[in-house]
């Protein structure tokens, strides 16, 4: 068999997703006809059939499945290189990229990074952070996008290794005026009559909100939706609705905009995070260091 051209894998995952030659073409702005060409010459390469082809769309046969995950594994282990040549060549000896959801973002996450970044050993080590739901957390570290994802230890990860980190507790976020804000605890079923602010509804967190609310067979009502809990804390803030948010988010925000955080009574409202990995074999020297420092730090929760 000759070398596979990774032009070919590329479209060929591509259509493996979409199931549909135009659609791939729209994505990789190709006309349907050329990756058709192109899967067909692959198809010849491999020796086998990797398409059935029909009326409107394509399945894989088998050996198209099994393609599709060795060009997965594939793609994601170049996309590693050139990141990480791409590291050397501006003068930098370590790359890492941590994904982590937005409640570690807004906790201690970048406090906890720049501890590592300012130690001597580390000064040509940088880490890119970015933010995402635990879904596309795990995801994006078992396809190698991601070297470490930090999320809820509640996700579900999918035969990816896992360190923990830290923890936080859940609380209601109300305005100083609302008739929860005299109690020094609450239950999730006392805030149901409330209207609420939400996160992303993909987030962990909204996930479990609405399975507690179903089982106490009641209906979660949001008055709105907003992106980050900076926004969440000020709606909650004007009065217009309150929010279920990490104490820890929460109150340092309790005095600028006039709230009471109170925790929530639930025993899932105690949250542990957990670092996952694809394997410490697969890490680079610098992520190496990183996820040691990550999983050495006293759960400070």
């Amino acid at each position: 068999m000759r070398d596979l051209d990774l032009t070919s894998l590329r479209l060929f995952v591509t259509v493996s997703e979409t199931r549909n030659m135009a659609r791939a073409g729209e994505q990789a702005h190709l006309a349907g006809s050329a990756i058709s060409k192109r899967l067909a010459q692959l198809e010849h390469t491999v020796g086998t059939p990797l398409l059935i082809r029909r009326r409107h769309g394509v399945d894989l046969t088998p050996a198209g499945e099994t393609l599709a995950e060795h060009a997965r594994t594939l793609l994601a282990g170049v996309e590693r290189i050139s990141r990480d040549m791409a590291a050397y060549a501006s003068g930098v000896r370590g790359q890492v990229r941590l994904l982590a959801t937005s409640s570690v973002m807004a906790e201690s996450l970048a406090n906890d990074v720049a501890d590592f970044l300012r130690q001597p050993a580390h000064r040509d080590i940088r880490v890119d952070m970015e933010e995402g739901v635990s879904p596309e957390v795990v995801r994006r570290v078992r396809d190698g996008s991601a070297s470490l994802g930090i999320c809820w230890d509640a996700a579900d990860f999918g035969g990816l290794q896992t360190r923990r980190y830290r923890s936080d507790h859940l609380a209601v976020a109300v305005h100083a005026k609302h008739p929860l804000a005299g109690l020094a605890q609450v239950s999730f079923a006392q805030t149901l009559p409330y209207e609420q602010v939400s996160m992303p509804m993909a987030s962990a967190v909204q996930v479990l909100l609405q399975r507690e609310a179903a089982r106490a067979q009641q209906a979660l009502v949001y008055r709105t939706i907003v992106s980050n809990f900076d926004a969440a804390l000020r709606v909650v803030g004007s009065g217009i609705a309150i929010g279920i948010v990490p104490f820890e988010v929460a109150q340092p925000y309790a005095a600028t905009l006039g709230l009471r955080v109170i925790p929530l009574t639930d025993t899932w409202a105690r949250r542990n995070f957990a670092i996952c990995l694809r394997s410490e074999m697969d890490l680079s020297a610098a992520a190496s260091l990183l996820l040691a420092h990550l999983a050495s730090i006293p759960n400070a929760g």
